[in-house]
């Protein structure tokens, strides 16, 4: 037996069809968008899709509208490419891991700062 669920393997297939697939919509700058993760139900029928993009909010907002109106063309073609009994309803969600990164290396940074002008 696996030693994981059945729901983390597809979840991988998902988000590496993805990449593929996200490549080939011309309105997005591909190199700028990633697939950052695939959560996937247990029972193979509701798919979160996170995703980061490189840039400002108004990259975010535009990629953000673009997945919106792709999604069922999307999804048509996770299901051409997967070989699953049903293809899982997708959504997308933006993932801001990066910039709660950097804001909590700032606020470490400015810490580390005080402490050192406070030994001197």
């Amino acid at each position: 037996m696996l030693p994981y669920k059945r729901s983390e393997r597809v979840s991988v297939l998902i988000q590496s069809c993805l990449a593929d697939i996200i490549r080939d919509i011309k309105e997005l700058n591909p190199p700028l968008l990633t697939v950052s993760k695939v959560a996937l139900s247990d029972d193979l029928l509701n798919c979160k899709i996170y995703y980061s993009v490189l840039g400002g909010a108004d990259s975010i907002a535009v990629a953000k509208q673009i997945l919106q109106t792709k999604q069922k063309q999307i999804r048509h073609q996770l299901a051409v490419r997967l070989n699953l009994r049903r293809t899982p309803d997708i959504m997308f969600c933006y993932d801001n891991t990066n910039e709660n990164a950097d804001k909590i290396f700032g606020i470490l940074k400015t810490l580390e700062n005080e402490q050192q002008s406070n030994a001197q």
